[in-house]
């Protein structure tokens, strides 16, 4: 890979990491307009049915669900950022061979080529 392509791969992986870091403040920022809210409902002299109850506590825990994938996703970014540093970016782990610019433009975080993982995937079919 050329040096233009790991720059190119770097600002992409930084765009995205940036834009992920905008997305997981805003959810945090909800969450705590959320619970701000819960707390002065509990105080409310009216009671919410156990439904309505039910049904915010399974958007808390989904809202939490994506925080957690996005924090995740965020680490795969970096360590893609750490491959770009030490030379292995856009290296197959499993082959060696070249993971191919059309892959890694749409899974910036890829560690496989398309081969080895349509591979592994069809193995893990059969697991």
């Amino acid at each position: 890979m050329t040096k233009d392509d790991l720059d190119y791969f770097r600002r992409l992986i930084r765009d995205r990491l940036a834009q992920l870091s905008q997305e997981l403040q805003e959810q945090e920022r909800l969450a705590r307009l959320d619970a701000e809210q819960t707390a002065s409902e509990d105080r409310s002299v009216y009671s919410l049915h156990m439904a309505d109850r039910g049904t915010d506590a399974m958007e808390r825990e989904k809202s939490l669900l994506f925080a957690q994938r996005t924090d995740d996703y965020m680490e795969y970014l970096q360590e893609a950022l750490d491959r770009i540093d030490n030379g292995t970016y856009g290296i197959c782990r499993t082959c060696g061979g070249q993971i191919g610019r059309a892959r890694l433009e749409a899974v910036p975080i890829a560690t496989q080529c398309i081969a080895c993982k349509s591979r592994n995937d069809k193995v893990a079919q059969h697991s």
